[in-house]
Parts: C-alpha cells; structure tokens; sequence
C-alpha cells in the first residue's frame, strides 16, 4: 500500500480548510461522460494514464518549485512515456506520494508491463506505444480539463488508442 499525505506541505490552518472545502464540495448532478466500447477488450489498442508525475528522464520534470512555492497549485502539464520504459528510465515528481515505491518498481504507479501480460493473454488487443502521466493533487483542475486533457485525448487518437486505463497514484 502507498502512503499518500494531501496535506504535507500545507500549514495546520490552511490544511484545515481544504479539508473543510473538500467535505463540502457539492456535485453538480452532470451526468459522468461515458463512451461505450465499440469493439471487444481484447481487440483494443489500451494506454495508462497515471497521476504520479512520471517523466522520462530526458524530458522535463513536473514542477515542484512551483507547488512547493504555492501548495494551492500543482503542475497541469502531461508527459508522454513509451511502451518500452524501465525505472532506470523515468523520474517520479509528485510531491504528495511516497514515490519509493514507484521508483523501485514502476508497475505500481504505471503498469506497462503488466499491460503486456494482459495482451499476451489476449484479455487486451495491445498496449499502447506511449503512456500518459500527470501530476495528481489539482486543486483547480481548470487548466487539466480545458489544455492538459483534450492534448491526451489528440494524442491517443493520433496513435489509435481505444481504451484507456487510468491509474490514480
């Protein structure tokens, strides 16, 4: 199990809040969009999608400075991860996981081989050539639904992505 810690760079007072805010947050009733399969699992081209900041390590890293500076804020940018990936060839920047366990064992925060084994089983068609990673911990999501999401979605689509797994760190 991975300890996850919300709240670690933030002070007691401002803690409290979010954690008030959080408690109180309302749903809007919209309902959840929802695309149904149009072909079987096992013929789709499947990505992950993981919330870990999980970069390769010749591409930029997520922005730490940044949340640490303002811990309201967390990076909404995505990173492109290939297929092929180790943890020799990836960095974990997230500030609000113990990214230990990822950095020993990639499978727990981006389960590309796994994925594998799941296509070689024939339970999916195949894994996608290239994987997506977030920074998780946005508390104003607007930037990730009106940039980050839509630049994923064009992506997946230019690379014939049917399904898509997320995997929340």
């Amino acid at each position: 199990t991975m300890a996850i810690d919300s709240y670690r760079f933030l002070d007691f007072a401002t803690r409290q809040i979010i954690k008030a805010w959080v408690g109180r947050q309302a749903l809007d009733g919209s309902p959840i969009p929802w695309t149904p399969m149009t072909k079987p699992l096992a013929e789709c081209t499947v990505a992950l999608v993981t919330t870990a900041g999980v970069a390769c390590t010749d591409d930029e890293p997520f922005d730490q400075d940044g949340e640490r500076a303002n811990p309201w804020w967390g990076d909404p940018t995505h990173r492109s991860i290939p297929q092929s990936a180790t943890e020799h060839d990836v960095a974990l920047h997230h500030l609000h996981i113990d990214r230990r366990f990822g950095e020993q064992d990639l499978d727990v925060v981006l389960p590309m081989r796994r994925l594998a084994e799941l296509a070689a089983q024939g339970v999916v068609g195949r894994p996608a050539d290239r994987h997506y990673s977030i920074m998780g911990y946005q508390l104003r999501a607007e930037v990730m639904e009106r940039e980050t999401a839509p630049a994923i979605a064009r992506e997946m689509r230019a690379q014939g992505v049917d399904a898509a797994a997320l995997v929340p760190a």
